[in-house]
């Protein structure tokens, strides 16, 4: 493939596409075993990060919303990426090593900056989901977007 517009487009649209369907769906694994709620209270709580308590009385339409901004946030991330491989043609060149990092990378700008921003109440602090959120941003985030601009874009 020979680069331009409609490559780029390409990969971030399945690095944006499979990483937040990854995502999404190891979040509902995660949530529906460890507290047993369904779906919907977890993609309010996504959408709580921007109308706070009332996300959880607004019913499907606030998880839908949440849903959606789940996907700004991939598709974000993925974006991100593109654009610093175009600068560091390296992530591509060693598109695992750079996913693992862009993986813890994209955790920490998530509990650094924008989970503190938002209006999600965060719990107190939890070693073991510390390392599950690490590894779910390696293997869901990370791993596709790289591989997917690696692929799409190159």
């Amino acid at each position: 493939m020979t680069g331009g517009t409609t490559n780029s487009g390409l990969g971030i649209l399945w690095g944006g596409l499979i990483a937040g369907t990854m995502d999404i769906t190891a979040a509902i694994l995660t949530y529906k075993i460890r507290n047993n709620l369904p779906a919907t209270r977890l993609l309010q709580s996504v959408a709580s990060g921007l109308l706070g308590k009332d996300a959880f009385t607004g019913g499907t339409p606030t998880a839908a919303l949440g849903l959606f901004l789940h996907f700004v946030i991939a598709f974000g991330a993925t974006t991100v990426f593109y654009l610093a491989s175009r600068k560091m043609p390296w992530l591509i060149q060693h598109a695992v090593i750079a996913g693992v990092l862009y993986g813890i990378v994209v955790h920490q700008f998530m509990q650094q900056v924008v989970l503190p921003l938002s209006a999600f109440h965060k719990g107190p602090f939890n070693f073991n989901m510390l390392l599950l959120g690490l590894a779910t941003h390696v293997v869901c985030i990370g791993l596709p977007i790289a591989l997917s601009v690696r692929r799409f874009s190159s």
